[in-house]
């Protein structure tokens, strides 16, 4: 961390203190040192009846906290994002986004201000046709300048991280609580996968944030505003994805949805947001591209170049088996071609790094 962050992060740990008034407070200061350099007069004139917060300005009960995190920062090379640094995501900067974070944390590389970005969000008990539509809507960005931001959630999220990685694709996973943990652990290696090729963990939380339902919300409007557009993938009548869609639509961000058979309970939500014209119909990428007037890079996108991939060894082995086998797992994969299991993840991860497979739920495997 090249520049010092003590004042910029002791702003967002003043009790009481929002976002906006942050905002505020640096345009009337000029600057977050400035803010605690105030008078106690010129503060009590702005916050009125708040003593609680003139008091922790002037004096500074907040610092100590400070100089925790910090450490922290240092010791783990966490990027730090405030809204006023050309790194911060622009698009928090909007207006109609004044309830944005002011600050950020980051591990990884991804570019916060990519040209293009897009939000999928879904249900975390994702049917195989979700995941499917995920991953073929991923695939649709295949060679182009896409970053894809979700939640690394269980289900819609994971698929839609996964099939990033699956196209080389950057992802960044917007998380609910500080980069001391990660939520949920068996996200754990799908975490460092993405950033190990690329992409980021993001959140507005510090160290020490205990996880609360409550958060996963406020986490929510980070996924929105980060993108252009967002999709929901499946959606119950309602749950984080839905809070998540209306969110985008009051940031002023096209938003997109599968549709659903009127019976199924995960797409209840897609349906309903169609049916309102909250949301516009999606069938594949081509849709998006075209409702968002963007050009493609590439003329083909995500298709095979070869009827027959080149492959060798375990991988080929694996790979024969998919082929011959609309859908399968990982122990009748064992069964039928007598490698070890490890041998057969390692196999299956570089063949989905590929685009020639992906995984289902239920370690349940096809080909692309």
């Amino acid at each position: 961390m090249e520049k010092d962050y003590t004042y910029e992060l002791a702003l967002t740990m003043l009790p009481g203190v929002g976002t906006a008034t942050i905002r505020q407070l640096l345009d009337i200061a000029g600057t977050a040192e400035n803010v605690f350099k105030m008078s106690k007069k010129e503060l009590d004139s702005l916050f009125g009846k708040h003593k609680d917060i003139v008091n922790a300005i002037v004096g500074k009960t907040v610092f100590a906290e400070v100089e925790k995190e910090l450490a922290f920062i240092n010791k783990n090379h966490i990027g730090v994002h405030f809204y006023t640094d050309a790194s911060f995501p622009q698009r928090l900067n909007r207006v109609g986004c004044e309830d944005a974070p002011v600050l950020l944390y980051s591990l990884g590389n991804a570019d916060l201000n990519a040209q293009r970005a897009v939000s999928i969000v879904g249900t975390r008990r994702a049917t195989p046709n979700g995941v499917d539509l995920t991953h073929r809507l991923v695939t649709g960005f295949n060679g182009e300048n896409i970053t894809v931001v979700s939640g690394l959630a269980i289900g819609i999220d994971t698929a839609a991280h996964e099939a990033s990685l699956s196209n080389s694709l950057p992802t960044i996973a917007v998380l609910a609580h500080g980069l001391d943990k990660l939520y949920p652990p068996q996200n754990r290696n799908l975490a460092k996968r993405i950033l190990a090729n690329g992409g980021m963990l993001l959140t507005e939380m510090r160290s020490g944030t205990a996880l609360s339902p409550r958060i996963f919300p406020v986490r929510n409007r980070i996924i929105a505003a980060l993108s252009d557009a967002t999709v929901v993938v499946e959606a119950s009548s309602s749950g984080g994805a839905l809070i998540t869609a209306n969110i985008a639509i009051g940031y002023h961000r096209d938003l997109f949805a599968f549709p659903g058979r009127v019976d199924d309970k995960y797409s209840a939500g897609c349906n309903a947001i169609i049916a309102s014209c909250k949301a516009m119909l999606i069938r594949n990428a081509d849709d998006l591209f075209n409702n968002m007037g963007w050009e493609r890079n590439v003329k083909h996108v995500g298709t095979q170049t070869t009827m027959f991939p080149e492959l060798a060894g375990n991988e080929k082995t694996v790979y024969d088996v998919l082929v011959n086998h609309p859908e399968i797992g990982t122990d009748e994969i064992r069964d039928l071609c007598g490698l070890p299991l490890p041998q057969i993840a390692t196999a299956l991860l570089s063949l989905e790094l590929k685009s020639l497979c992906r995984c289902l739920p239920g370690k349940i495997y096809k080909v692309n």
